[in-house]
């Protein structure tokens, strides 16, 4: 028979606590730093894309067009390029 069912386990003695390394302060420290960042880049990220489009949509406006008018434009002006060449 094996030793499986004997009786409860009794918990391991768990090491003091010790001070921190500098190494190890500083790899918890950069951790943080990451994880801030991310966190940051995802709350910045859509404002910094929302201000891209709102900005490129009032230079449109600004300049009374159309981004499907100044792509059809676009597409005449490389229809006559290879027409000429």
């Amino acid at each position: 028979m094996s030793d499986l069912h004997e009786g409860p386990l009794t918990p391991v003695s768990v090491a003091p606590s010790q001070a921190l390394t500098a190494r190890e302060k500083r790899r918890r420290r950069r951790t943080q730093r990451h994880r801030f960042e991310e966190i940051l880049g995802w709350i910045v990220v859509p404002f910094i894309l929302y201000g891209i489009c709102w900005g490129v949509s009032a230079g449109f406006d600004v300049l009374g067009t159309t981004p499907g008018t100044v792509w059809d434009q676009m597409m005449q002006v490389k229809q006559m390029m290879e027409k000429r060449g």
